[in-house]
């Protein structure tokens, strides 16, 4: 008897944790770098697939930096997200238990890396890094790994504080925002991000150029490649670690067929041709978690 009230006590504690972990709702934030309304339009395909696969509401969260997508995965107001390295290393350097990496981009030639791309207008004159001396220069957020981290660590390495090599330094807001404000002359020059494959004049395969050639915001024969960071790996898609397994299965098996169940989607997400979506880890960002940590001091 003693057994069978164990096991029927155990049925219950199991049955009633089960409902616990069920979720009511789900939330995607995407990171800036092109305009909000932009950001949901080209998510929305997104959005419904996982809300189809969840059977919960999902909602599109488009903060206006960075750090909004950052702090709503550690605060638990975002459920899932595809990250910069930099904003990963960030959020694992403040709370190492908050979220897990899952996939990554793979690109056309079977590579998961990309670059940061120094760029200028082509009639500008500017065409190396050296020329833009003296010249107004543009990131795009502080926790952008290719609109910052990286292209302000290689840059400093080779010309010493930026501050003083540019005349002017400053934060667009975003890839797009620096893509745009550089081709209307707001900026002299600026970085944004590429897989560097492909053509120029289409704005390589996939990236920032691509999606804003894509989106006719950008002449790609206006402006001028003028330096080149070393590679970089691309970022992860995240979820938060606290959820339950099924919907941590649910949301990998989802991502990781996109490309063969749906190509258009996996398009927009992988903000251009890809090849497919493959498997990442925490150890694969560890070069960046310690530029991060160097950056930050710590």
């Amino acid at each position: 008897m003693q057994k069978l009230l164990t096991a029927t006590a155990l049925t219950a504690i199991l049955a009633s944790s089960a409902v616990a972990q069920e979720i009511k709702e789900f939330n995607i934030g995407i990171l800036g770098g092109e305009n909000a309304q932009d950001r949901m339009t080209s998510n929305e395909c997104f959005r419904a697939k996982v809300e189809e696969a969840l059977g919960v509401p999902v909602k599109l969260f488009t903060p206006a930096d960075y750090d909004g997508v950052i702090q709503g995965l550690l605060g638990g107001t975002i459920d899932y997200a595809g990250l910069g390295a930099s904003a990963y290393a960030k959020i694992y350097l403040t709370n190492p238990e908050a979220v897990d990496v899952q996939l990554t981009t793979q690109n056309v030639d079977g590579t998961t890396g990309y670059y940061s791309i120094g760029f200028a207008r082509k009639d500008s004159g500017i065409t190396s890094m050296d020329d833009a001396k003296g010249k107004s220069f543009a990131f795009a957020d502080p926790n952008s790994t290719s609109g910052y981290l990286v292209p302000a660590a290689e840059l400093s390495a080779t010309y010493g504080k930026l501050e003083d090599y540019f005349s002017e330094v400053k934060m667009s807001g975003g890839h797009e925002q620096t893509i745009v404000g550089v081709a209307n002359g707001d900026f002299d020059a600026g970085v944004a991000w590429a897989d560097g494959l492909g053509n120029w004049e289409d704005g390589f395969t996939n990236g920032a150029f691509r999606k804003a050639a894509d989106a006719g915001l950008v002449d790609m024969n206006e402006i001028t490649e003028i330096w080149r960071s070393k590679l970089i790996p691309n970022g992860p898609f995240v979820i938060r670690r606290s959820l339950p397994q099924d919907v941590k299965d649910k949301m990998f098996a989802l991502v990781d067929t996109m490309w063969q169940t749906d190509p258009a989607c996996a398009y927009a997400l992988a903000a251009g041709e890809a090849k497919d979506f493959v498997p990442v880890k925490h150890e694969d960002y560890l070069g960046i978690v310690d530029a991060r940590k160097l950056q930050e001091g710590m």
